[in-house]
């Protein structure tokens, strides 16, 4: 018995201290937002205008579709590199560790991935307390789906990243590897967005983080690559 009030009370200092070094988390990462509203401006309006002149399709908030077998995933892959070369665009990879997405948004916010368990929790925040703008694009009980969403490792969807454009107020510009098209907006509701967040989106399999041909920074990741 005692033995089990031990591991119970360490549980609970350990769940303790990380609930307190998350609300820490959040309070430097949003003063770093609030003091460098400018911070990917110039690399973003580079991006902008080299693919000013592409259509992008209406936006959709959709939860993930199936994964591609080996054959369609590598035919996708090698698509979106392609259309990366041609506008002159490159990857800062990103650990595929089920998190991609949400690092790559907090590259382009923070210039670093590692604040991705903040970005989320943001998101999460969004989703609980804008319930009316996303419960009709979710195919299952909404409560289980924010539960579901709060997880690490649980892999971000075009629901998640609506409610990031309408958490950081961003235009989130995705350069995809669909057949059909390459370039999709994704605008916040009902407001203008005070800034452009570029990833790359390897269809249901892995997102990065965009930069312009010379100008990716040099990251160390800890974990392997979605890579072939």
């Amino acid at each position: 018995m005692s033995a089990n009030l031990r591991n119970g009370s360490e549980s609970s200092s350990s769940s303790l201290n990380s609930s307190f070094h998350d609300t820490e988390d959040d309070q430097t990462i949003a003063r770093i937002l609030a003091e460098e509203q400018t911070l990917n401006t110039g690399s973003s309006r580079q991006l902008g205008r080299r693919l000013s002149h592409l259509d992008s399709i209406p936006h959709t908030p959709r939860v993930n579709g199936e994964i591609p077998d080996v054959n369609d995933a590598t035919l996708d892959h090698e698509t979106l590199s392609e259309r990366l070369v041609t506008y002159g665009l490159s990857e800062l990879q990103m650990e595929g560790d089920g998190n991609c997405q949400f690092r790559a948004l907090a590259d382009q916010l923070f210039r670093k991935p590692d604040y991705h368990k903040y970005v989320r929790r943001q998101v999460i925040k969004q989703l609980k307390h804008q319930k009316k703008l996303y419960e009709a694009y979710v195919p299952m009980e909404y409560k289980s789906y924010i539960k579901q969403m709060k997880k690490s490792g649980e892999w971000g969807d075009h629901v998640t990243l609506q409610a990031a454009a309408d958490r950081f107020d961003a235009k989130i510009c995705l350069v995809t590897s669909f057949r059909d098209t390459c370039y999709i907006e994704i605008l916040p509701t009902n407001k203008r967005p005070t800034r452009e967040l570029w990833l790359s989106f390897w269809s249901e399999v892995h997102y990065n983080s965009l930069y312009t041909n010379g100008d990716v920074p040099t990251r160390h990741p800890k974990k392997k690559y979605w890579l072939f």
